[in-house]
């Protein structure tokens, strides 16, 4: 890294043993401040690791879109997509306002500074922020534009000459600082990461589970393999990937499951038709309730918030909430491919749920198996000429004045989709995959739960005449046919 803005260290002192050894090196030797902006940390940064910065700006999590290869009939898209330019049912869109201006929000949760809207430059290695990822000061936070929390700066608790000489490899917390936080808030989005799976005990997640309950204190990155800053992973929250993840990639050959069960024979025959979490995340949500709906056609009412799990229920300025906990999840096939809901896309029947995101597969599909989901629902705009999704402005307009005729209005100029000037409200569902949150071996799901009177499936929802212990399983000729 660049020692400080205009001190000089002696080349010698920087062998290439401690740049390559990145993780270990002690950067307090030779990164000095003061530091005024991010941007002067990247630059000192990007003087040793000049790779990084091409890396970085190539990468899904700095573009927010790639190649759409989960949605099903946009496989050979040259069109990129993701959360730059897609809609969810949580804070709907990053594009609402004359230029984008939900963007200045929603980069307080991007690896950038200085992200106000769409003049951004997305070319400047210097925008890029390396501390999010790299520091393990705890006092480093971003504010509005993914900038360092000035407050926090001019109180003296954020010193970015400290946080930049206390990096290494990224722990729990840096990915937790935004993926934890997902969907506008802790625990709103994913219904399997939350603020406190940052230290969970070995119930809570046997592979992120500190060691010393007894967990193998694993960090996102010993699964989401990462080269080049390129980080595996695949969610249908999203639309793209650099490379899959599977419980497969450890649990295989020696490592194989069920060796030591008594009834592993026959718990393997479920493997080619259920997937892993399924049975080994009976539930979700176990350190604190999650969001699993959000009704934005409340915003602006007057309406006494209540409690649910801690957690309240309504906000004037966001609508009312539904949050769970212990989540019993939605069981669907899945085959690696979804159905998306695309930007501008007219809905056929708004009186049924418009499904943002849906998992594709059937009992029929052979590459399909059963996994578990969060389904979150939801209750926001349409156009009522159109029939598309709209995009409201939400930071600094609709926030703050509840006003949905000027949200929608400034929405469409920098979405680019039209608003007629009449609109309504319709009810969404958006299948998230439940991946974290593995329960330990003696809490996996048991046969009687599914099986034998069991009512944790829906055996005829999935597509079988039964219990398929009784009626036969997809791939017997008793199985249901679709």
């Amino acid at each position: 890294m660049r020692m400080k803005t205009g001190a000089v260290i002696a080349a010698s002192a920087i062998t290439m043993a401690a740049i390559s050894a990145f993780a270990g090196a002690d950067h307090a030797e030779f990164v000095k401040g003061p530091f005024k902006t991010g941007q002067d940390v990247t630059k000192a940064c990007l003087e040793c690791h000049s790779e990084a910065g091409d890396q970085v700006l190539s990468s899904s999590h700095w573009k927010w879109k790639g190649p759409p290869k989960l949605v099903k009939g946009l496989e050979k898209s040259k069109v990129e997509y993701g959360k730059a330019n897609l809609i969810n049912n949580f804070c709907i869109s990053i594009e609402g306002g004359d230029r984008c201006d939900n963007q200045e929000f929603c980069a307080k949760c991007h690896p950038s500074y200085g992200w106000t809207d769409n003049t951004f430059d997305f070319t400047n290695k210097n925008n890029i922020d390396c501390l999010v990822c790299h520091t393990s000061d705890r006092q480093y936070k971003k504010g509005l534009a993914g900038q360092p929390d000035p407050k926090a700066i001019a109180a003296g608790k954020l010193d970015l000459e400290k946080a930049a000489q206390k990096v290494g490899k990224p722990g729990l917390a840096n990915c937790g600082v935004c993926h934890f936080y997902g969907g506008g808030g802790d625990a709103v989005k994913h219904g399997d990461l939350d603020s406190t799976m940052e230290k969970p005990k070995r119930d809570h997640d046997v592979h992120m589970g500190t060691t010393d309950s007894g967990g193998l204190g694993m960090t996102c990155q010993q699964c989401h393999k990462t080269s080049h800053h390129q980080i595996a992973g695949a969610s249908t929250f999203l639309a793209t990937y650099s490379e899959r993840v599977a419980c497969e990639d450890c649990h295989t050959g020696a490592n194989a499951p069920h060796q030591k069960s008594k009834n592993g024979a026959l718990i393997n025959r479920h493997l080619a038709t259920v997937a892993c979490q399924t049975c080994h995340i009976p539930v979700f949500a176990k350190g604190q309730a999650t969001k699993m709906s959000w009704d934005w056609s409340d915003v602006g009412k007057d309406i006494e918030a209540g409690e649910q799990f801690d957690k309240e229920t309504f906000m004037k300025h966001k609508g009312t909430f539904i949050w769970g906990k212990d989540v019993v999840p939605t069981y669907t096939w899945y085959n690696g491919t979804i159905e998306r809901y695309l930007k501008g896309q007219k809905i056929k029947d708004p009186s049924k749920v418009v499904n943002i995101s849906r998992p594709l597969g059937d009992i029929t599909d052979k590459k399909a198996k059963i996994f578990p989901f969060k389904v979150h629902t939801g209750k926001q705009p349409m156009d009522s000429l159109s029939n598309c999704l709209l995009i409201p402005q939400t930071h600094n307009a609709l926030w703050k004045d509840y006003d949905w005729e000027n949200a929608l209005k400034k929405g469409a100029k920098g979405s680019q989709v039209p608003y007629s000037g009449k609109y309504q409200f319709v009810k969404t569902a958006f299948y998230g995959s439940i991946n974290h949150e593995v329960a330990t071996r003696d809490k996996a799901l048991q046969c009687g739960e599914c099986h034998m009177g069991g009512t944790r499936m829906n055996w005829k929802a999935l597509g079988y005449k039964g219990d398929p212990m009784q009626t036969g399983g997809r791939f017997a000729k008793t199985a249901a046919k679709k």
